[in-house]
């Protein structure tokens, strides 16, 4: 949409003229066939009248009642509308949005409802200068932002920004603010008590004055009560349902489902067999995909795809991503279908049921031509809000990892959590203690984690023992500044110097991995936008992630089942989600704060307690 009300005006009042034939088109384009999304139907020998980056009018080839500029002849190809992202994190592609939209425009992607609160965490009152940015410079994707509601994620952790009330006033001012990012910490929402409470209610009542949507994250609530409570509440979607059960249990109740690629090898054969007719209240998430992934499986396509594969029909998995994501953000009349008045944004398919992409249009032009992005990536010099985030104020030394014992003791009792750690209690453990230091025990895949403060220049350092993960391998330690939500730096490792070391290195850098392999460097990869994202293409980024990974083959690794089926073996990559304090996690580990000095916190009560006594 346009960036104000009047100028949006002025362009429809031309397009209604195109389409009533008192002024000409642009281009024309004919297709073979056409799908209208609003009714799931297939129109043949279509033709699509443009004016400037819209579709005017549509009809039957040979009925536009004016003349057009060019035409241009596609009758051997099939035009279904662009694809939508109705829950994403950019961030997590680890790319600028420019970059980005050289990446996805080719699978078909035109437009993103982007879930910012990673971001949010970062540069706070910076955040919609940041996604609208490369729009203004001539990218392709349409970006909607969703201003994070997740900042902090929690009363107990500090970040790079604050929203409340005021700050959702103002991002709601903005016309292509489409509403709330994901609502995450659940207790807070229901429990008056919370710290939280008033802050979430405050950017609620601000999204819904606005008409604006309030995005929900609804992981661990699977009873009626809590589905019930958590619809009532105004939170209108939920992309965390996992099973056929929860997914019918929160349709029923009115929730908007926004379906992740790894569940639907359940939920999508389960829901066909259990009679789901209108898929019109269900939409296709990618959330979390970095460029790698996406260079190996696709973007919002491979979604699509997977779809079909598991038995819905090709009409109806598209519906989930244009019409039906368009509707619940309510976006319909700028995209999610080809009709007057939207974005003239197109996908032509060679083949349907494979969902074969013969080009993109996008803003009423080809942008892509099979794999190859044909339009030009704009080049900005991101200022320094964007690029000095990373903010630890000093070098830190091994010293700062160190986790003293009480005098006299040979072992110490240690709070112990382990990846995606759900339970309402963390473990215990007696460690044994040397020269003072209580230490890791690899025998029993103990090791070190630690959290840093990167946001206020303190140079804060959380530090405990995890199960389960890092590396057995002596002098060896991983860090990263990508550690949701609030992305402080994370670092693990069985060498207090080599976790020193690996921060350092991702200070340097402004952001990104370090992994130090027997007290030497071995590999890095670079995220100096944010600490979160690289201005570069997406081939350059994974040449350097794949080299990490290489690096990262000659490492022991620890490992221990959990009960999250997304923790597996080797680099542990997952660790970055696994620093989450949303629903359903208890007990965790946050950079040190007033309320919560030594980091650990359960994010439900706000009781803290010692990491060893």
């Amino acid at each position: 949409m346009e960036a104000t009300s009047a100028q949006e005006t002025r362009l429809r009042r031309h397009l209604a003229l195109v389409a009533l034939g008192r002024a000409p088109a642009d281009r024309l384009l004919r297709v073979g066939r056409l799908l209208d999304v609003h009714t799931l139907t297939w129109r043949a020998d279509q033709e699509i009248a443009i004016a400037g980056n819209r579709i005017a009018w549509t009809g039957d080839a040979g009925t536009y009642p004016a003349k057009s500029a060019e035409r241009v002849d596609r009758r051997d190809l099939s035009a279904v509308p662009g694809f939508g992202e109705v829950h994403k994190h950019i961030e997590s592609s680890h790319l600028t949005p420019e970059f980005e939209a050289a990446l996805v425009i080719p699978h078909g992607n035109t437009w993103t409802c982007e879930a910012s609160h990673e971001l949010s965490n970062v540069v706070g009152h910076r955040n919609l200068d940041f996604w609208l940015e490369p729009r203004k410079r001539g990218s392709p994707l349409k970006i909607f932002p969703l201003p994070g509601s997740a900042v902090p994620p929690t009363a107990w952790e500090n970040s790079g920004g604050h929203y409340g009330a005021a700050e959702q006033v103002a991002f709601m001012a903005d016309p292509r603010v489409a509403g709330l990012d994901e609502v995450m910490d659940w207790p807070a929402v229901w429990d008056a008590s919370n710290p939280s409470h008033e802050r979430l209610w405050g950017m609620i009542e601000a999204t819904l004055a606005a008409r604006g949507v309030v995005e929900g994250h609804g992981a661990g609530l699977t009873d009626p009560a809590s589905i019930s409570a958590f619809a009532a509440a105004g939170l209108a979607s939920d992309h965390e349902a996992a099973t056929t059960a929860e997914v019918w249990q929160k349709l029923v109740r009115g929730i908007f489902v926004e379906l992740r690629v790894h569940a639907m090898e359940d939920v999508i054969p389960g829901l066909l067999t259990s009679g789901l007719s209108d898929w019109s209240q269900i939409a296709f998430a990618t959330d979390d995909r970095s460029a790698s992934d996406t260079l190996r499986l696709g973007a919002t396509d491979h979604n699509i795809r997977t779809a079909i594969r598991y038995g819905l029909a090709p009409e109806a998995a598209i519906a989930c991503v244009t019409i039906n994501p368009a509707r619940h953000m309510r976006l319909t009349p700028w995209v999610g279908s080809l009709a007057p008045g939207r974005y003239a944004d197109i996908v032509l398919l060679r083949d349907i049921p494979s969902l074969e992409i013969a080009e993109v249009w996008a803003d009423g032009s080809p942008v892509a031509a099979g794999a190859r992005y044909l339009a030009p990536v704009p080049r900005i010099a991101w200022p320094d809000w964007a690029t000095r985030t990373v903010n630890i104020g000093r070098d830190l030394t091994a010293e700062d990892f160190r986790i003293g014992a009480a005098p006299g003791r040979a072992t110490m009792h240690a709070a112990v959590l382990r990846p995606f750690h759900w339970a309402d209690d963390f473990l215990v453990e007696d460690l044994p203690v040397t020269e003072g230091a209580v230490q890791r025990d690899a025998a029993r895949t103990i090791t070190k984690f630690a959290i840093i403060d990167r946001h206020t220049g303190k140079g804060g350092v959380a530090r405990m023992f995890w199960r389960g993960c890092g590396p057995a391998t002596e002098g060896t330690a991983l860090a990263s500044s990508l550690g949701h939500d609030t992305h402080n730096i994370w670092a693990v490792g069985s060498c207090d110097a080599a976790m020193a070391h690996a921060v350092n290195t991702v200070a340097a850098m402004r952001g990104g991995w370090a992994l130090v392999v027997r007290g030497r460097l071995a590999a890095t990869v670079r995220y100096e936008i944010a600490g979160l994202m690289t201005a570069r293409p997406a081939a350059e980024l994974d040449a350097e992630m794949q080299k990490l990974y290489r690096a990262a083959e000659v490492v022991e690794w620890m490992h221990e089942p959990t009960y999250s089926p997304r923790w597996p073996k080797g680099f542990p990559e997952r660790l970055a989600f696994a620093t989450l304090t949303c629903s359903p996690w208890r007990w965790v580990l946050v950079a040190p704060t007033e309320a919560a000095p030594q980091g650990l916190v359960n994010v439900r009560t706000g009781a803290t307690h010692p990491v060893v006594w």
